[in-house]
């Protein structure tokens, strides 16, 4: 099976030279590590974890710049690509979410699941919520991702809370969800 993730982060380090901008909202975060993730780091990860793409989001403590994750697409465009994001720590947002399912134009990732539950692995207080996205957009708009440098599991974890925990998922759904989704979504050849 074909696992894309959709949503990693890479960054580079808040140096003189490439300064971060200062954090002005006190709810804004920091790196989720204290060492950046590069994308050779990411790149051994997917490997260890049978991933076989990801979609790089850029990371919010950088600012607006998105120089490394498409210097990273660029020179990797078979494992990378980069996309935008929709804040979904607002609950209008999340309602909204459902409600633009309506819309053909319009997909969903799940991604960093196990950071909205005090759940412990497989996270089953999570899956209602999964099922009511999967129902609204159904898997062919609702795509995998782990946000890799925020778990507070293995990246393999991740991965099985869909393919291995959530049995209403058909192997077809799953091969939707985990990659050919996302692929076919932004043109990546399969």
């Amino acid at each position: 099976m074909l696992i894309v993730d959709s949503q990693v982060h890479i960054w580079a380090a808040d140096t003189l030279e490439r300064p971060w901008p200062p954090i002005k909202d006190p709810t804004q975060s920091r790196a989720h590590r204290p060492e950046p993730i590069t994308k050779d780091d990411m790149l051994r990860e997917m490997a260890a974890a049978g991933v076989d793409r990801a979609v790089i989001a850029p990371p919010v403590w950088e600012g607006v710049r998105n120089d490394i994750a498409l210097a990273a697409a660029r020179a990797h465009p078979d494992k990378f690509a980069v996309m935008g994001r929709v804040d979904l720590n607002n609950p209008a947002s999340r309602d909204l979410l459902l409600a633009l399912a309506k819309r053909p134009n319009i997909s969903v990732k799940a991604s960093c699941m196990p950071l909205y539950t005090a759940d412990a692995y497989p996270y089953r207080r999570l899956h209602p919520w999964l099922r009511r996205v999967y129902d609204a957009f159904g898997p062919q708009r609702m795509f995998w991702g782990s946000d890799l440098s925020r778990l507070e599991c293995s990246y393999r974890e991740s991965v099985t809370m869909f393919t291995e925990e959530m049995p209403w998922l058909s192997a077809a759904d799953l091969d939707w969800i985990m990659g050919r989704g996302l692929c076919a979504w932004i043109g990546w050849k399969v």
